[in-house]
């Protein structure tokens, strides 16, 4: 497992955790059980093509494989259906969905598959996190990425070849807003003076997996894919 090294971004960006860090998160732990092999599921089961009952029962499947002791739920996060791309993903909000898993599930981690940092905004990121972890008692792992659907990019108003700056510095803002104490943040996304995001990790801190290489590539940062 490596750890993440990042120094191409703006503003304080802490270094990646390794395993130890999070061995105490109950999502993570699940996902990662040292000497044991995992499974988790990737949704959606069945793809989206014009008919939204392609999706019912999804959800009483989740909560049947948590039963029967799978590891882990993972969600895409796809803000627009660019028919040029293949297909639709998981076509419901990320952040709600995995909300609304968690109220239907005890064990299994809910992670995401990825979260496109570089599209949102990352108070809007820690907050509908940190929200989601508590609710489901520590259980969220974030898969986190730049993005790779040119077509919503313009529709945020943001320039498709800059999302790898934009990614490193939401992540630099993400962990600074959910690490305790109150944050001072100045960058390109804005400025945060004499505030604090609530709540705070149920755990402590969130787990980020890397899941994006061009991101990697284009910071400098080693051939990760851990950072916490």
């Amino acid at each position: 497992m490596n750890i993440m090294d990042n120094t191409a971004t703006t503003g304080n960006l802490l270094g990646g955790a390794s395993f130890d860090t999070f061995a105490a998160h109950p999502g993570y732990r699940r996902m990662f059980a040292p000497g044991h092999l995992t499974i988790g599921i990737f949704l959606p089961l069945r793809f989206w093509q014009g008919d939204m009952r392609v999706l019912e029962g999804q959800a009483e499947h989740v909560a049947d494989i948590d039963r029967r002791g799978f590891a882990a739920v993972w969600v895409r996060d796809v803000p627009l259906y660019d028919p040029n791309f293949g297909d639709a993903g998981q076509v419901f909000d990320p952040f709600t969905y995995l909300a609304y898993l968690a109220a239907k599930t005890e064990r299994i981690a809910l992670a995401t598959g990825s979260a496109i940092f570089s599209l949102r905004h990352p108070i809007d990121l820690a907050k509908m996190s940190a929200t989601i972890d508590h609710l489901s008692g520590g259980r969220l792992v974030m898969g986190i990425a730049s993005g790779d659907r040119p077509v919503e990019f313009p529709a945020y108003g943001i320039d498709f070849d800059t999302r790898s700056a934009r990614f490193a510095e939401a992540v630099a803002w993400f962990r600074q807003l959910v690490a305790a104490g109150q944050p001072s943040i100045r960058g390109t996304l804005g400025t945060i003076q004499e505030a604090t995001l609530l709540p705070k990790p149920a755990a402590g801190r969130i787990p980020l997996i890397v899941t994006d290489q061009a991101v990697n590539r284009r910071n400098g940062w080693r051939n990760t894919r851990m950072a916490g």
